[in-house]
């Protein structure tokens, strides 16, 4: 691939619900696809290993996922699959080996192999399993972003306020960007986003970014069901629609954001890691 003379580094996202049940892989892999579709690099990294579920929404059986990568130790381009408009994506695998609970060894082959990566992707995107955990925690601290995917339900709400302070006490400059899902209507959405906006400047003075609503809609479910993505079986759905709206913003949002003076992705997951 070439590279402009600024030698871009993919800018690091992770997608991440305070509970399970929310839409989050979903929107994950509709994310990274319009993204894909909109002629943007995108790698889209199943973190939720072990049950894991990208491959399954997209329909696509891979043939190697993350736990290959260790016990066959393949390199990370082995087993990168394809998916819709040339997204590339990881997937999560099933089994118990858990990219969490590495030995130094194996970790370090992991950093180095994804060390290669950054200059061949615009966005690489994490997509988390539900809630956090010790060891999860490292990872998402280290991106420069985060996805956090709710839904007006209260306790949806609640788990993705303590995910958001979780976060916010061991990375105060995280920069948050927020989707309601599954809202059941434009002013129920809008409502929505704005309360919980509000509570978590009020609690924890931190701002995040609208970056929009999605309606609670039947294609979703019918897409999920013939395991296809719903901006693809279902592009003329509300969904969809929504969704584009949601990445254009994205775009938007992102042409105006500079590489922080944060430390790159693998140095503060490194730092984390030797932490432990």
């Amino acid at each position: 691939m070439n590279h402009d003379s600024s030698q871009k580094i993919a800018r690091t996202i992770a997608v991440v619900s305070g509970k399970g049940g929310v839409g989050k892989s979903n929107i994950a892999l509709n994310f990274a696809i319009t993204l894909s579709k909109k002629g943007k690099k995108v790698l889209l990294f199943d973190l939720d290993v072990g049950m894991g579920n990208i491959d399954i929404l997209m329909g696509l059986t891979p043939k190697y996922s993350i736990i290959n990568m260790f016990d066959d130790k393949m390199s990370i381009y082995g087993i990168i699959e394809s998916g819709p408009y040339d997204l590339s994506y990881i997937a999560g695998g099933s089994g118990s080996n858990n990219i969490f609970h590495l030995n130094q060894d194996k970790l370090n082959y992991f950093l180095t192999e994804l060390q290669t990566l950054f200059q061949d992707y615009d966005y690489i995107f994490f997509d988390m399993g539900a809630g956090v955990t010790q060891e999860s925690i490292h990872y998402i601290l280290a991106v420069d972003e985060c996805m956090v995917v709710t839904t007006p339900e209260p306790t949806s709400l609640t788990d993705a306020y303590a995910m958001i302070k979780h976060i916010t006490y061991q990375q105060h400059d995280m920069s948050f960007h927020l989707i309601i899902n599954r809202a059941i209507s434009k002013k129920n959405g809008i409502q929505t986003m704005s309360r919980f906006k509000n509570v978590v400047k009020r609690f924890l003075s931190i701002q995040i970014n609208e970056l929009g609503i999605l309606p609670d809609d039947r294609a979703v479910t019918e897409s999920v069901f013939a395991q296809k993505p719903f901006i693809i079986h279902k592009p003329k759905s509300a969904s969809s629609k929504a969704l584009e709206e949601l990445v254009d913003v994205y775009i938007g949002n992102s042409t105006h954001l500079t590489h922080s003076s944060k430390p790159s992705f693998l140095k503060t997951l490194k730092r984390l890691l030797a932490e432990r």
